[in-house]
């Protein structure tokens, strides 16, 4: 039988920022819709956020850290466990979507981009490490790894490194009690050619973009608050219409992935999905099984780290697979052998999705 090259992953590793925000540090906030403060308490609209959402904490980076800074603490934890030499990283790809913002700024900084940056920091010397940054919304790094795979399978590179890092709490809007929802952090992965005569790594993957119809689901807009006169841009999303095109069409992209790789729904042992809401991510499931004509999900399926950690964007997939894989995600393992599925949506409207066997 003649060998083929699998795309797999060899090292993780995730930076969760120290400061823990709760729900109670939003208690004296002022919240604006419409152009008029909300009259419900705030101590209401907070309890009803996270009712829906499921979110009760989420993480903000240090006053001094920007996101290169939690990148490249990721990138060097994804070598250590990987235990490679860094200077035959043939890529190292920054997926992000705001670049730098130093606290207080609103302003990002991308030149040079975020992954020259990490290089830079990492001591990498290698001229033939190509470091370049990917904007895809929060299914940046799943589509990182998807790049990986591509160069790996062509027999361009053996080894890349797939970065996800953001610090939203820079660019949100305080005034938008949507902000709560958003969070900082940072994940890396390494992804690592294996010749071998057994199919494992990345067996597929499938990628939409929904742009005509809904692409101004998330855009950055004006704050909330009518008396502000920064001219500053934040983060803004319809919160029910996203949630609506995320419950209809993630579900079929990743059936996409699950038929491509030739497998059925049953082998997948489990499922690292974007950390975007805990109720939306449950009902993804729930409609992605009745695409097979199935009535339940299977317990222990889907691990999640959205109650604690928020959504950090394209950080939230990196970080929940290194968690789970060290053994820090209750109820979740990995072993040699099992199939996982890999999705996530976002600004563009992007959905994606790639089946990985370990």
């Amino acid at each position: 039988m003649s060998k083929a090259i699998n795309t797999v992953i060899t090292g993780t590793g995730s930076y969760i920022p120290k400061n823990i925000i709760s729900g109670d540090e939003f208690l004296n906030s002022t919240f604006f819709e419409n152009g008029n403060v909300l009259e419900k308490e705030n101590a209401e609209i907070i309890h009803k956020f996270s009712e829906i959402t499921e979110i009760v904490e989420r993480r903000y980076a240090c006053p001094d850290q920007l996101s290169n800074h939690i990148g490249a603490k990721a990138a060097e934890k994804a070598i250590e466990n990987a235990g490679i030499d860094k200077e035959t990283l043939d890529y190292i790809i920054f997926c992000h979507n705001f670049g730098d913002i130093p606290l207080g700024s609103n302003r990002t900084d991308i030149l040079p981009s975020l992954a020259s940056k990490v290089k830079q920091q990492l001591g990498i010397q290698n001229p033939d490490c190509v470091a370049y940054d990917i904007i895809f919304g929060c299914p940046g790094w799943v589509q990182g790894a998807i790049q990986a795979d591509y160069y790996i399978k062509s027999g361009d590179a053996k080894r890349v490194m797939v970065i996800g890092a953001e610090t939203l709490s820079r660019i949100i809007d305080p005034h938008d009690r949507d902000s709560m929802i958003f969070s900082d952090g940072a994940g890396a992965v390494i992804f690592e050619a294996e010749e071998g005569t057994e199919k494992r790594g990345i067996l597929a993957h499938k990628t939409e973009t929904h742009a005509v119809n809904h692409g101004n689901l998330l855009t950055m807009g004006k704050g909330y608050n009518p008396d502000e006169t920064s001219g500053n841009f934040y983060l803004k999303m319809n919160g029910r219409k996203l949630y609506e095109f995320a419950v209809i069409q993630v579900p079929q992209v990743i059936k996409k992935a699950i038929d491509k790789a030739g497998i059925s729904v049953d082998d997948v042992n489990i499922v690292f999905v974007h950390q975007a809401n805990g109720k939306m991510d449950a009902a993804i499931m729930k409609r992605l099984f009745k695409l097979y004509g199935k009535d339940t999900v299977p317990e222990n399926l889907v691990p999640m780290t959205i109650s604690w950690l928020g959504n950090s964007s394209v950080a939230t997939v990196p970080t929940l697979l290194d968690l789970v894989l060290k053994g820090e995600v209750k109820g979740y393992n990995v072993k040699a052998g099992d199939v996982a599925v890999f999705a996530s949506v976002g600004a563009g409207m992007h959905i994606n999705a790639f089946i990985h066997r370990f």
